[in-house]
């Protein structure tokens, strides 16, 4: 078994074509929670919808994000609504009150859905009402998503980082706003003076996330700050990373990062926006995969090959140059405790 850690669009891009070397039903994936939202009283969970609908074969794969080809007929009524009742359309957070009462998973994140700021697709939002109807009857994340799991016939096994509420909240010069307010809502344009991850000192890894984490891991070239910073957040899920193998994929050539808001968060967070500044947040990590015209020297083992991901055949590439990085760092090491001065979760 080999266990992927998922946040944003790099991680789904390398599985989307790596099936060849690493069979789904061998495969684990381990998908960041810190971006999720309560949208209009439903729980919607962007990084675990991703790689569940990429392998329930229904991704949008023009923007990584939603059903392919489908409508938004809702959406577009709460849109005509609030502009006809003449609502401002602005994004609206529930009241501070609100904000710890109600379903613990969705605490320091709940948004109104009046004019929603987000758009959400039909055949998708009755996921995110499946989503949230189980865990009003009393299942955990981890069981919801399960459910939905099934129900799209995945065979790969997707599991959220934890059933515990962490969110990850982006503080300006303006103020603190949740991930997705910065992203979505500001189009990631905020200058950023740092990055919380709420909730992470009383939240745990499940059982079954620490099982995974006990094989080899992979991380693909996610955003190290808000795709994968949430998760290592959490003592337990970073320490185990200290503890087996694990090669990571670097979301950047040198210091030009393929895609996202990753540069501005990693320097926002004291680390440089580079391969460079990749390696030392991961410092539990065995082996990385750069691209070939990246010219950073590392002290350790480094695969190279093109890591541009623009569709199957690349990430089959990829894929085969991960699976030579996990061969060279072999599956026997010594473990290494965690120093938290040093670790990419502190910051």
């Amino acid at each position: 078994m080999t266990t992927f850690l998922a946040g944003g669009t790099g991680t789904p891009k390398l599985l989307a074509g790596s099936a060849t070397v690493f069979p789904p039903s061998e495969t684990v994936v381990v998908g960041n929670t810190g971006d999720d939202i309560e949208l209009g009283g439903v729980l919607v969970s962007p990084d675990l919808d991703t790689v569940l609908f990429l392998d329930g074969g229904v991704l949008d794969r023009e923007t990584w994000w939603g059903i392919d080809d489908d409508t938004s007929v809702t959406h577009d009524e709460l849109l005509r609504i609030a502009e006809h009742a003449g609502i401002d359309r602005r994004l609206r957070y529930l009241p501070d009150e609100r904000q710890t009462t109600g379903r613990e998973i969705a605490r320091w994140r709940r948004f109104s859905g009046v004019g929603e700021f987000m758009q959400i697709g039909d055949r998708d939002r009755a996921v995110h009402v499946t989503r949230t109807s189980l865990l009003d009857e009393g299942a955990t994340l981890t069981e919801a998503t399960g459910t939905l799991a099934d129900a799209f016939g995945l065979e790969r096994t997707l599991l959220p980082m934890s059933d515990d509420p962490v969110a990850t909240i982006v503080h300006t010069p303006d103020g603190s706003m949740h991930f997705q307010e910065f992203w979505v809502g500001n189009d990631g344009e905020p200058p950023v003076e740092t990055v919380e991850f709420r909730g992470a000192a009383n939240a745990e890894p499940t059982e079954r996330v620490l099982d995974a984490l006990a094989q080899p891991v992979v991380l693909g070239p996610s955003n190290p700050v808000t795709s994968i910073g949430p998760m290592l957040s959490m003592e337990r899920f970073e320490q185990a990373l200290f503890d087996t193998t694990v090669v990571a994929v670097s979301p950047f050539v040198g210091d030009r990062v393929f895609s996202g808001p990753a540069a501005k968060l990693m320097r926002a967070v004291g680390y440089a926006a580079s391969t460079a500044g990749v390696a030392e947040a991961y410092p539990f990590v065995d082996a990385f995969v750069l691209d070939s015209d990246d010219p950073t020297d590392l002290d350790r083992p480094v695969v190279r090959t093109d890591t541009t991901l623009d569709g199957p055949s690349d990430a089959d590439r990829v894929a085969r140059a991960v699976s030579e990085a996990l061969e060279s760092s072999g599956s026997e090491r010594t473990p290494i405790e965690a120093d938290p001065s040093e670790t990419g979760g502190g910051r």
